[in-house]
């Protein structure tokens, strides 16, 4: 007897439903009209893609089918329909910046960073609850951020991280539900290829979306950072404590010489070592690569203080200009004043013609029009008096600058509180796992920053920040010294098979879209909505739970491409604006790629987990971060500006 898994029973039973509701539909309709067919399309489709059909090609082939079918079976129709669709696609600039990023994100994956980082987070967190779950997240999520790849990043950190979980005590359920969560961060935190797709297919810029999900994203990691750290305090046999073996950090031979000949606290020690008998026998070249090493973040501190502060007692304006109703420039009383055009020179009167001044007693006189002309200002003091001196000069061309206000202050005091607190902490253990993050941590973050803050300061395109990216993954590659024929010949390879995959799904979408429409399939299903009277909030939830549903069959690509052109003409109707859905969007799509039986992130994670771990294990450590996911949409929702702040302080 023949058994079939359960994943399989499930889908099974969601096509029979599909094809069953699609017949009830047909059936029960008095009149089976366009709008019926193009339904009925869309149903044929996604079971043809449950059943396994390529999407992009599935996509295409029903649209030219009923394409076919809406034009009375004009083949030259058809096919001009197909090329305007494609060509409408293929010309669409903000898609050149998805083979870039994905560029980037592999040659960051191949380049071996990612061991480095959890490494260095995994001690630099050794005192947290839940340590190794906490650094698991926050390699995730930089990681997520560099690549935006959900499989890429659950595989490697199964490989990385679920050993060392499971090795340290912790809880199968636990590890395989921080690993499959923290690798689905790539889905909202920008750059994502999610939002570029949704971007193009919404009409929604890009630069708004990845300002928008900036927050969402961070509270979303934050939550889940926030949970495993409750778990660890209450439950910690779920997640014990590392051990004092697993947070030993070797020193080198020199700085341990000045460790246990002078103290462990690095600034004080390598100051005395520098002036002491010798240098106790270390070299003066090694210790001054420590101290320079050690005072970084007093510079760092220095260099943002210096720029506040500039900040804060910038001048103000020194005129202010305002502007007339009729747009020009006018200057504030006390300056030079253009003379008044009312009375001033006018043109002498023509009839008559020319005559001569009258010459009666008195002399001569001058003629009347000139009453009101333009009179020559009387000097004052300060224009025929003596040259300003070198000070004015210099007070004229350097306005005062204002005084700080107590914010400043206050932060400036909290900083150097901190900056005295860390230096008295800092061990030389604590500068080996700064020199780690040094090397693993900030320069991710460096050129994540980059990419990011490029765009959302509006300084480059996604296209321009994407190859800036690209450059910096190279950059990157050939520091560490991975940046091999081998290693850019198989990055080169996967991008062109990723954004191949993607440009013919817009392709498909872009030809069925237009068959749906031409079928009148989404004016009836704009009739249906509407025709329930539902409120924002029904719709939005109406919305969410079909997205929710769809995505445990379904791939984002194909849910982005396909459904999305559905749901984006209602929301004029109930006046939701597009970038918070597509923030809605991602997050609820995080859910789906988390909820059971159809979970693609629990099956990235089996394939390279240890074989007692099983497949209803991660499902179980799965369904507390869905309801952490759940729980970040309510919240988005309730307080849309966590989503919504930055795009209007930025843009609006």
């Amino acid at each position: 007897m023949i058994r079939i898994r359960k994943e399989l029973w499930f889908g099974f039973i969601i096509m029979g439903l599909i094809i069953a509701g699609t017949a009830v539909m047909l059936i029960s309709a008095d009149t089976i009209t366009r709008g019926h067919l193009g339904l009925m399309m869309l149903a044929l489709v996604v079971v043809a893609i449950m059943l396994g059909f390529p999407t992009a090609f599935t996509l295409m082939g029903m649209g030219m089918l009923f394409t076919w079918i809406a034009y009375d079976e004009s083949i030259t129709k058809t096919l001009d329909l197909m090329v305007q669709s494609a060509f409408k696609v293929m010309s669409n600039d903000v898609l050149i910046s998805i083979p870039l990023f994905v560029f980037m994100g592999y040659l960051v994956e191949r380049a071996n960073l990612i061991e480095k980082l959890f490494r260095s987070l995994h001690l630099a967190m050794a005192r947290v609850p839940g340590s190794l779950a906490v650094a698991t997240l926050f390699t995730c999520a930089v990681f997520a951020t560099a690549t935006g790849i959900v499989g890429a990043v659950v595989t490697l950190m199964g490989l990385l991280a679920l050993p060392q979980m499971l090795k340290g005590g912790y809880d199968v359920r636990l590890s395989a539900g921080v690993i499959t969560a923290g690798g689905c961060l790539g889905i909202l935190i920008p750059p994502s290829v999610l939002l570029i797709v949704y971007g193009a297919t919404a009409g929604v810029s890009v630069v708004q979306l990845y300002a928008g999900a900036f927050f969402p994203g961070i509270m979303l990691a934050g939550l889940y950072i926030l949970y495993v750290i409750v778990v660890a305090k209450l439950k910690p046999s779920l997640a014990p404590p590392l051990s004092a073996e697993a947070r030993f950090v070797p020193l080198p031979e020199f700085t341990q010489r000045i460790a246990d000949t002078v103290s462990n606290r690095a600034l004080p020690a390598l100051l005395s070592a520098l002036k002491g008998p010798g240098n106790q026998q270390v070299p003066t070249g090694h210790i001054l690569r420590q101290l320079g090493i050690t005072l970084l973040p007093a510079l760092f501190f220095v260099v943002v203080a210096s720029m506040a502060y500039r900040s804060a007692t910038a001048p103000l304006d020194e005129l202010p200009v305002a502007t007339a109703g009729d747009g020009s420039l006018s200057v504030p009383a006390g300056g030079l004043e253009e003379p008044a055009s009312t009375g001033g020179l006018q043109e002498p009167p023509s009839s008559g013609g020319l005559q001569e001044p009258p010459t009666e007693s008195g002399g001569l006189k001058e003629p009347p029009a000139a009453e009101g002309a333009l009179k020559e200002p009387a000097p004052t003091s300060s224009q025929l008096g003596e040259p300003p001196t070198a000070a004015a000069a210099g007070a004229a061309a350097e306005p005062a600058r204002v005084p700080a206000g107590r914010g400043f202050w206050i932060g400036l005091g909290l900083g150097g509180v901190a900056m005295v607190a860390f230096y008295a902490l800092l061990s030389f253990q604590r500068l080996e796992v700064f020199k780690m993050l040094l090397t693993s941590f900030f320069p991710l973050m460096i050129l994540i920053l980059a990419v990011l803050g490029s765009i959302v300061f509006g300084l480059a395109t996604p296209t321009e920040a994407a190859a800036v990216g690209a450059t910096g993954g190279f950059i990157l590659a050939a520091a560490y010294r991975q940046l091999t024929m081998s290693v850019v010949k198989e990055s080169v390879f996967l991008t062109a098979k990723t954004s191949a995959m993607v440009c013919w799904l817009f392709v498909g979408s872009a030809i069925f879209s237009a068959a749906f429409a031409l079928l009148g399939g989404q004016e009836l299903v704009e009739k249906w909505v509407l025709g329930m009277n539902l409120s924002k909030t029904e719709f939005l939830v109406l919305s969410q739970v079909i997205i929710f549903v769809l995505g445990w069959p379904l791939e984002w690509t194909e849910i982005i491409v396909i459904f999305m052109p559905i749901f984006i003409p209602l929301l004029d109707n109930f006046g939701v604006d597009p970038l918070f859905f597509g923030l809605l969007v991602a997050l609820n799509l995080q859910t789906a790629f988390l909820s059971p039986p159809v979970a693609m992130a629990a099956f990235y994670l089996k394939g390279v987990a240890p074989k007692h771990v099983t497949l209803n294990q991660i499902f179980s450590g799965m369904l507390p971060f869905m309801g952490i996911q759940v729980l970040a949409i309510v919240l988005l929702y309730m307080f849309p500006a966590i989503g919504m702040w930055l795009p209007q302080v930025l843009y609006k």
